[in-house]
């Protein structure tokens, strides 16, 4: 009887979903979420929660789970149908803006990565995607705010989504959604406690080169 019940106790094929997770294993599912928020699949609500749950996520086992109902990404040439200046969405770690006790800010003419972590613990940080220069047509800021604030501007013409949670504080994204198709989006998600979070659009700022395609496309 215990002869034959041992055979069943190696655990071995379960050993490599126990593998630590990397950056580069963490940017692949979030380009497959973002693929799939591009194109509908996923809502702003879902497309937040998984993002959440992939950048929390220690191991390859914990990230496989969040796109196994999701189609892989397309390859180099459809990924450049959908970015904004027709090159692919940038690889690599994201962008960390951090304020303790402190203020942060990020502006001007700077290009801006596939995501941006933005975190203020009894500080100030500020995101000005106004004169930025954008790779990807999409691109997501998780913010995070604690006894501090979270500001996001950008331009009037590109398309703004978000989802988050104030406890005890203010969450708040100005949705704007462009009339062009091919325009970036910046979703902003997070959430704040004692503090606040907020995206809009900065009056009388807008992409250049967007208005001369929409001058093309309308007239």
């Amino acid at each position: 009887m215990d002869l034959e019940k041992q055979p069943q106790q190696p655990a071995a094929p379960a050993q490599p979903v126990g593998i630590r997770a990397s950056d580069a294993d963490r940017d692949r599912i979030a380009d497959i979420l973002r693929e799939a928020m591009a194109e509908g699949r996923l809502t702003a609500d879902e497309h937040a929660e998984r993002v959440d749950a992939v950048y929390r996520a220690k191991t390859v086992g914990e990230l496989e789970p969040l796109v196994q109902d999701l189609p892989a990404p397309g390859g180099a040439a459809r990924t450049a149908a959908h970015g904004v200046h027709g090159h692919e969405s940038p690889r690599g770690p994201a962008d960390n803006l951090v304020a303790i006790f402190s203020s942060s800010t990020r502006k001007g003419r700077w290009r801006v990565g596939s995501r941006t972590n933005a975190f203020a613990l009894f500080g100030s940080v500020e995101v000005d995607l106004t004169e930025a220069l954008f790779g990807q047509r999409l691109t997501v800021i998780n913010a995070t705010s604690v006894f501090g604030s979270v500001e996001v501007k950008v331009p009037e013409n590109i398309s703004l989504r978000g989802s988050g949670t104030g406890i005890f504080g203010n969450f708040e994204v100005a949705t704007l959604e462009s009339a062009d198709p091919e325009a970036p989006v910046v979703v902003v998600n997070g959430y704040s406690v004692f503090g606040s979070v907020e995206a809009k659009p900065k009056r009388g700022k807008f992409i250049a080169d967007l208005q001369d395609r929409l001058r093309k496309y309308l007239g």
